[in-house]
């Protein structure tokens, strides 16, 4: 089996055009259109705000908490839209696959990166919120960069490889729902994990081994303030390498059984 370059121009074209095309198709016939990419982030911030903040007093110990929750719920966000699209993105796209012959990888990609572009609209937004909020600027701010790139990196994996389940076992998509909901109170979106070291520094020490907790409060690290209660902080080095090698090692493994898998894809959709 020829293994198609994704360095391709053919291939890349049909990448651009397949993201443009799901961008504007996410929010067609809808009267807000595109403003829902902010909308939606921020409705939910001002919902968690409201509850967790103001009226259960959460936060108070943490420098711009609003800045701090915002993050988080674009971070997750972000994350969550990322991966439930992945993985409905070759079923969603099952006429195509069938009718044209061509890396099957770029449909997935494509779904993704539409999580992407709405992810920087809604950085520019925690940057200005930020400044208003009183957040200097430092040069940490550069390490949000490979850091966002980071949780790109651990959806894509997990929609290579659920999404190619996915499409003999469309259970799979109603499953990762589940599991999203209860990964949500397993990261600290809404809550510190200083509130859960409190009570357990083990259950703290394995929050911050997820993946998403250790992007999610590096982020917040180097974006708002040093007083983020990070993996290296609260550990050591050793824990941050294991949470990043968790995520190439899920990309590796989901790119593989995608790989494997997606030449039975036109035959089982």
């Amino acid at each position: 089996m020829k293994i198609p370059r994704v360095w391709d121009k053919r291939n890349l074209v049909l990448l651009k055009e397949l993201t443009k095309t799901d961008f504007k198709l996410r929010y067609q016939g809808s009267v807000l259109g595109y403003l829902w990419a902010l909308l939606r982030p921020l409705m939910m911030f001002a919902i968690l705000y409201i509850v967790f903040a103001k009226l259960l007093r959460f936060g108070g110990d943490i420098p711009h908490y609003p800045v701090y929750l915002l993050t988080g719920t674009v971070l997750w966000s972000f994350f969550t839209e990322c991966s439930q699209q992945g993985i409905q993105a070759m079923v969603g796209r099952g006429d195509l696959i069938r009718k044209i012959s061509f890396p099957k990888y770029i449909v997935t990609v494509s779904t993704t990166l539409t999580a992407v572009i709405n992810l920087l609209i809604n950085l520019v937004v925690i940057v200005i919120f930020a400044l208003i909020n009183g957040v200097t600027p430092s040069w940490t701010w550069l390490l949000v960069v490979p850091l966002v790139a980071e949780l790109y990196l651990l959806a894509l994996g997990i929609a290579f490889l659920l999404g190619s389940i996915n499409v003999k076992y469309r259970d799979i998509g109603s499953i990762w729902d589940v599991i999203i909901q209860a990964l949500f109170y397993a990261v600290p979106i809404i809550y510190p994990i200083t509130m859960v070291a409190e009570t357990s520094v083990w259950a703290a020490k394995i929050i911050l081994l997820n993946p998403i907790a250790q992007v999610v409060q590096d982020i917040r690290w180097s974006l708002i303030t040093p007083a983020t209660t990070t993996t290296i902080s609260f550990m050591n080095g050793w824990a941050e390498l294991f949470a990043i090698g968790l995520v190439f090692i899920i990309f590796v493994i989901g790119a593989l059984v995608f790989r494997k898998r997606s030449r039975f894809f036109a035959e089982e959709i």
